[in-house]
Parts: structure tokens; sequence; C-alpha cells
């Protein structure tokens, strides 16, 4: 017997096996300690080594899916080869009787984990057998949970990009959002769209945390893109809150509601490591609004209500800077701008 390579064998397998759980079955864990440290280093070295180029992080959701699945495989293979290692006599040749060398017990681990074998080595004794059952039942095991994995997730990113489209539909920045629904008088037409919204971003919450890959599958489009959406409409949500007269606001449950959609989002950011930026971003411009006629606070009064959502803001902030965007300008233009010359439809080169 070896019992070094035993150790090893039964650590990675228990470590994969934990991982693939994790990620796969565990709705509240995110993603595991393997893959999740795997899902980071991919996505910041595609951003080192591009300079943030959106086609390159656009192909990194996909990347990193891959390369997990491929990890998980490529983890069982060598830990049960391992095992099969503890033993010098664990398998035999049929055609020459000899004991598999390191070459054939990694062959021999690599059919039996996704058919019944061909024959070409067998278990030498009933523990071996026994063994070589396991291999396969983690190999299809592996298999059908690869397979809903991907599904989930890809269904997921099409959930969050229709998120986005609606968001920006009604407005690319937070005050063309706000200024979508008033009618001269009052807000009209938009509960109906900030309750629907509210709705998808929790429920965009809740698949954000039981799959963090999905904060790395970048649009390269802005408008498609949740990380823009999510702040936009939460902007938007301060100034229904905080911005516009008492007289004149959205229904204040609706709003509040809402606004407990993007806590949840934001409860989110621990799983994928992503952190609150270090600074406040620009605040909405009251004036786009009076333009309009909507009536708002004095700029003090919304000044002193920004002071405390420091925190949230420099998390919606995080949001759009891990995604490689740049926060909603107050420039002269309508559109949101990433850089000079770019509006919402184009991600910083």
């Amino acid at each position: 017997m070896r019992p070094l390579y035993l150790a090893i064998g039964i650590v990675v397998l228990v470590a994969v096996i934990v991982d693939i759980i994790w990620t796969t079955l565990w709705v509240d864990g995110g993603s595991g300690p393997l893959s999740g440290r795997l899902t980071t280093g991919v996505w910041r070295g595609l951003r080192v080594s591009s300079g943030d180029h959106p086609k390159v992080l656009s192909i990194a959701g996909p990347l990193i899916l891959v390369l997990t699945l491929a990890m998980w495989i490529g983890l069982i293979w060598i830990g049960w080869t391992f095992l099969f290692a503890g033993d010098e006599t664990a398998l035999v040749s049929t055609q020459t009787g000899a004991h598999a060398d390191w070459t054939g017990r990694l062959y021999y681990v690599a059919y039996t984990m996704f058919t019944n074998g061909n024959g070409d080595y067998s278990p030498a004794t009933g523990t071996w057998e026994i063994a070589s059952s396991f291999t396969t039942a983690t190999g299809m095991a592996l298999v059908t949970l690869g397979v809903s994995y991907i599904l989930t997730v890809l269904g997921a990113v099409s959930e969050k990009r229709a998120f986005a489209n609606s968001v920006t539909g009604l407005g690319e920045r937070s005050e063309a959002f706000v200024r979508a629904g008033w009618t001269d008088e009052e807000f009209r037409g938009l509960d109906l769209p900030v309750e629907s919204l509210a709705s998808d971003l929790s429920h965009l919450a809740d698949q954000h945390k039981a799959y963090p890959i999905l904060h790395y599958y970048h649009s390269e489009r802005g408008k498609r893109a949740s990380a823009m959406a999510v702040p936009i409409f939460d902007e938007a949500l301060t100034l229904f809150r905080h911005g516009v007269a008492e007289d004149a606001q959205l229904d204040p449950a609706l709003v509040e509601n809402a606004r407990s959609s993007t806590d949840s989002y934001l409860d989110t950011l621990e799983t994928a490591f992503i952190e609150p930026a270090d600074e406040v971003p620009p605040p909405p411009d009251l004036d786009r609004l009076r333009g309009e006629g909507i009536p708002t606070v004095d700029d003090d009064e919304f000044e002193d209500a920004l002071k405390d959502l420091t925190q949230r803001r420099r998390s919606l902030l995080g949001v759009v800077r891990a995604d490689a965007w740049h926060w909603p300008s107050i420039g002269g233009r309508e559109s949101v701008s990433t850089t000079d010359g770019d509006d919402l439809g184009n991600s910083p080169q």
C-alpha cells in the first residue's frame, strides 16, 4: 500500500466533490472555494491582459464556465488516479496480467468515469471493484450536474440582459428614467414598470447569489449590462424618494420595496469578491428634472439625503467598475457616458 497516494487521492476527491455540490446545489453558498477563486482569477487576468477590451471581456463568462467544468473533470480524474495508485496491485491488465502503471491508471479512470469500461484493465479485488463503481458514479453525477448548471446559468444570463434592456429602455441615466413617466402634472404609468423591474431585480439577485459566475458575463453594450442598469434604476429610485418634491412623488411603499430589491442584489457582491469603491460617485442632476417642470427638493436637502446613502452608492460604483464600466456621467449628453465620445452602448476601451 502507498498511504501517501491514498491520502492525496482522498483529499483531492473530497475537495472537488465539495466544490461541485457547493457551486451547483447550495443556493445560498455562491461559488465553491475552488471555482470561486478560478472565476475571479480568470476575470482579473482578462482585464489586465486586454486592457478592459469589451470583445475580450465578453468571452469571460463562457470561458470561466468551460474552465470550471474542465477543472472539475481534471480533479476528479486526478483524485481517482491517485486513489488507485495507493495500491500497486489495484488494477491488472486483462491481456498481460501486469499491474497498471501511471498511464494505465489514468486510462482506466478516464474510461471508467464516463463508460462501463472496455476491459483492458480490471480491478484486482472486491474493494477496488467497489471503488470503480464509485468512479463511474462520480463521472455520471458530474455530467448531470454540469449540464444542469450550464443550462441554469445561460438562462439567467438571458434574464439579466432582459432586465438591463427594460431599465435602459426607460432611460439611459437616472434622470431620464424619472422623466419618462412625467406628464406635466404628475407621474403616470411608472408604477407598473417600477414594480415589475423590482420583481425582476429581486429574482436576479437570487440568481447572482446562487451563481456568482453571472457577475462575469460581460455585455459589449452598456444597454444590455445589468451592472449599468442596477445603478441607473437605484439612482432613479433615490430621485423618486429624495429628489422629487413630496407632493409629486411615486407611492413611497412602491419605491421602498424596489430599493429592497437593490439591497438584495448588493448583498450578492461578497460572493463575487466585489468591493465598494473608495469614493462616492457623482450625484444625479436635479436641474435635468427641473428643466422638464418636475418639482424637486432644494439642492441642500438632496445633498443631505445622499450623505445617508454614501455606502450604498459606493457599492453601486463598485458594481460598475467591477464590470469594467464607468459611472453614468452628469455631462451634457443624455446618454450614459463611458469615455469621451462613447455612450452607454460602448464599453470603455
